[in-house]
C-alpha cells in the first residue's frame, strides 16, 4: 500500500520547497569530526538511529559516537554530564526540557548554521518554531507526533468489549473498565494502566477544560480544585478495578518492557503516537491507537501536534558545525528516512515524508494517519513549558500520585499540596 502525505494534508503554513530540496541533492560534508549523541529511547530506535549514524559515517568521514538510555535514566545522566562540562556533542532534547537547556546555556543557538550547514529549506513551520526559544533555534524537531492511547485489540476481542475510539470518554473508561474487568482475562489484565501522575494526560485533560498546564509567563495554569478533581477522577477508577493497581503500576520504571502494556498487565495505555513502532515491536498481540479520553462527547481540543524531540547541540561542543551538518543528514538524506520511518514522529520536510510513506509498514502507517487525522482533538500548540517543568513532572507529579494512588495521601490533601509545591519551584527557577 502507497501513503503520500502532502504538507497542506499534515501542516499548514509551511513554506515552498526550495528547488534543490526537491531535485533531492545532499550537501557536502566536512570530514574528520568525532562526535557523540545521546538519545532516550529503546533498542528499536537505537538500532534505527545507528543505522543512520553509519550511513552519516560513511558518507562523510565523520564518526558519530551514540549512546542510549531509558527516559527515567537518561534526563539524570545528561545533568550530570552537562553540569560536569562532558555534554555529547548532540544531544536528543524534549520540548519540555529546551527553554531550561536553553537558558542554562547548555545547547548552543543553532541560528549561525542554518542556510549552511544545517539546510531547513521546507521544514514545517509550526515544527521549526517549537524548537526556538525566546527567538533562537535551540533544537531541530525529529518528528511531529500527538499523544495517545495505544490499544492491544486482541484483549478487547478477548474480553468482548469494542475498544475505544477517538469518540470514547472518560465516562466510557468506566464503563468499559467495569466490562473489561468482569471477563477477567489473562489472569486479572484490567484494562487501562494508571493515568494520574502522567503529565501528558493531565495536559490533556485541562486542555479541554479550556485550561492550562502552564501559562505563556512560566506559571501555572490550574489550581488546586482542578488537581483535587483529577486525583479523585483516578482515584474512582482505582477503587473500581479499571485501571491497574498501584503495585502493578510501580513496576514501570522507565523501559518500554516494564510498562502496563508489554508487560500485559493493562490493554490501554497513556503514550505518544511515534511510540506504537516501538510497542508493536515487544507485543505480539496487534496494537492501535486512539486519542486521550473526551471530557464529555464532542468535547476536543486537548491534543496538539507538538515536535515529538529534538536533536540539539551542546554549548560545549568542539563540533557545532560538523553536528549541524549531522541534523542536516538525519532529517533530509533519502536512505536514512527509509531507516528512521515515522519512530521519532512524522517527518517534518515534505520530500522525507514523500519518500518515507511508501515505505511504511502497518505499525507506521497507523501513527501517520493518526496524527494526520486528529479532526476536532487538535488544539494549538501550547508555549513551552517553563525551566522547572522537568522537575515538576519527575519529582513532584509522579511521586505524589503514586503516594495518592498507595492511600498515603487524599486526593483533597493531595491537590493543594501539589500546587503549592509546584508554585514554590517555578519560583526558585525564575
Amino acid at each position: 500500500m502507497t501513503f503520500r502525505l502532502g504538507r497542506r494534508q499534515f501542516l499548514m503554513g509551511t513554506s515552498a520547497l526550495m528547488a534543490a530540496g526537491a531535485a533531492g541533492l545532499t550537501p557536502a560534508f566536512a570530514q574528520g569530526a568525532t562526535m557523540r549523541l545521546i538519545f532516550w529511547g529503546g533498542q528499536s530506535r537505537a538500532d534505527r538511529t545507528y543505522g543512520v549514524t553509519d550511513l552519516f559515517d560513511a558518507a562523510t568521514g565523520n564518526k558519530i559516537e551514540g549512546e542510549f538510555l531509558a527516559w527515567n535514566d537518561y534526563w539524570p545522566k545528561l545533568a550530570t554530564q552537562t553540569a560536569g562540562g562532558n555534554a555529547p556533542d548532540i544531544i536528543q532534547m524534549d520540548y519540555r526540557y529546551i527553554v531550561e537547556y536553553a537558558k542554562r546555556n547548555a545547547i548552543a543557538p543553532l541560528d549561525e548554521f542554518v542556510g549552511g550547514a544545517l539546510k531547513l529549506d521546507g521544514f514545517d513551520e509550526d515544527q521549526l518554531e517549537g524548537g526556538k526559544v525566546d527567538g533562537k533555534l535551540y533544537g531541530i524537531s525529529l518528528g511531529a507526533n500527538s499523544v495517545a492511547t495505544l490499544v492491544n485489540t486482541v484483549a478487547f476481542e478477548e474480553a468482548g468489549v469494542e475498544a475505544p475510539t477517538n469518540d470514547w470518554t472518560y465516562d466510557d473508561l468506566m464503563t468499559k473498565g467495569e466490562a473489561f474487568a468482569k471477563a477477567n482475562i489473562r489472569n486479572g489484565m484490567k484494562m487501562m494502566a494508571d493515568g494520574s501522575y502522567s503529565e501528558p494526560m493531565l495536559d490533556n485533560w485541562l486542555r479541554q477544560k479550556g485550561l492550562a498546564l502552564y501559562t505563556a509567563d512560566g506559571k501555572l495554569g490550574f489550581g488546586a480544585d482542578e488537581m483535587v478533581e483529577w486525583f479523585n477522577m483516578w482515584k474512582t477508577f482505582r477503587d473500581a478495578g479499571v485501571i491497574v493497581s498501584p503495585d502493578s503500576q510501580a513496576l514501570d520504571t522507565g523501559p518500554l518492557e516494564t510498562t502496563m502494556l508489554v508487560s500485559g498487565k493493562a490493554a490501554l495505555m497513556p503514550s505518544n503516537s511515534n511510540q506504537l513502532v516501538g510497542f508493536q515491536a515487544l507485543v505480539p498481540d496487534k496494537l492501535d491507537m486512539v486519542g486521550y479520553p473526551r471530557l464529555a462527547a464532542g468535547v476536543g481540543g486537548g491534543h496538539y501536534r507538538k515536535p515529538s524531540m529534538f536533536f540539539s547541540v551542546a554549548e560545549t561542543s568542539a563540533n557545532k558545525e560538523a553536528a549541524a551538518q549531522f541534523l542536516t543528514f538525519f532529517i533530509s538524506d533519502p536512505e536514512a528516512a527509509k531507516i528512521l520511518g515515522v519512530e521519532r514522529g512524522i517527518p517534518c520536510l515534505p520530500q522525507t515524508r514523500d519518500v518515507v510513506a511508501p515505505t511504511l509498514d502497518e505499525a507506521n502507517q497507523i501513527a501517520l494517519n493518526f496524527v494526520a487525522n486528529l479532526g476536532d482533538l487538535l488544539g494549538p500548540l501550547p508555549p513551552p513549558p517553563p525551566a522547572a517543568a522537568g522537575e515538576i513532572d519527575l519529582s513532584l507529579l509522579r511521586v505524589i500520585g503514586q503516594e495518592v494512588s498507595f492511600g498515603a495521601r487524599t486526593p483533597e490533601d493531595a491537590g493543594p499540596y501539589f500546587v503549592s509545591e509546584a508554585t514554590a519551584i517555578l519560583e526558585r527557577a525564575s
